[in-house]
């Protein structure tokens, strides 16, 4: 019996460098926490696939991390292509990092147009020097015309809120996927003919006239 392909979702992690990127990317692949020091630079871009159940839907998070490589122009067409899903990620600590996304966002809109767009405050470990407020972050997606479509506070050193993130995304991936499942079957249904139809129309003064 042929094995069903599960459906991929490319997602990348988009923000400055030090938000915890990366941290994320390894939360989400080995659920483990490396701490900058202990931290072996990797440059390029990575990307790692996992898979989710959602009711009885089957699909799997393929999510990329630039390596450190935001930065670098040469990386952009490769990172942003076919992405489904596109996390901005800021550190709740570092006001800084909050107040560029809009410069990331718009490189998503441009580069990924069709990508659904969440947003996650991470380091909320840090809570006593957490800058940035819930208000705050309402009030981002209200300016970006609600192209948001969630919002997220994680800690990559404890996991708080990690898993439960990826899992929202993946309920949201799935509910897309069917919405165009559905639309793909009412275009194609539209386009068929009844049964009978074309002989009909074919003899419809279709005799030789003799």
């Amino acid at each position: 019996m042929a094995s069903v392909k599960i459906p991929e979702q490319k997602i990348i992690l988009c923000g400055e460098y030090g938000v915890g990127k990366s941290s994320l990317f390894r939360r989400f692949m080995s659920n483990s926490f490396t701490d900058a020091t202990d931290r072996k630079s990797t440059m390029g871009l990575d990307h790692y696939g996992k898979k989710y159940t959602v009711g009885e839907k089957d699909l799997k998070l393929q999510l990329w991390d630039t390596g450190g490589m935001e930065r670098v122009a040469s990386i952009t067409s490769s990172y942003y292509k076919y992405s489904e899903a596109a996390i901005l990620v800021f550190a709740l600590d570092n006001p800084d990092t909050f107040h560029i996304l809009s410069q990331h966002l718009l490189d998503i809109v441009t580069y990924a147009e069709n990508a659904k767009i969440f947003l996650c405050g991470n380091k909320y470990d840090q809570k006593s020097r957490v800058a940035i407020t819930d208000s705050d972050m309402e009030a981002f997606c209200e300016q970006c015309h609600n192209l948001v479509s969630g919002i997220y506070k994680t800690s990559c050193r404890t996991g708080e809120g990690v898993e439960q993130m990826f899992q929202d995304i993946a309920r949201q991936l799935t509910e897309v996927n069917r919405s165009k499942m559905e639309l793909q079957n009412m275009e194609e249904n539209s386009f068929q003919v009844e049964p009978g139809s074309v002989a009909e129309a074919e003899g419809e003064g279709g005799g030789c006239g003799c």
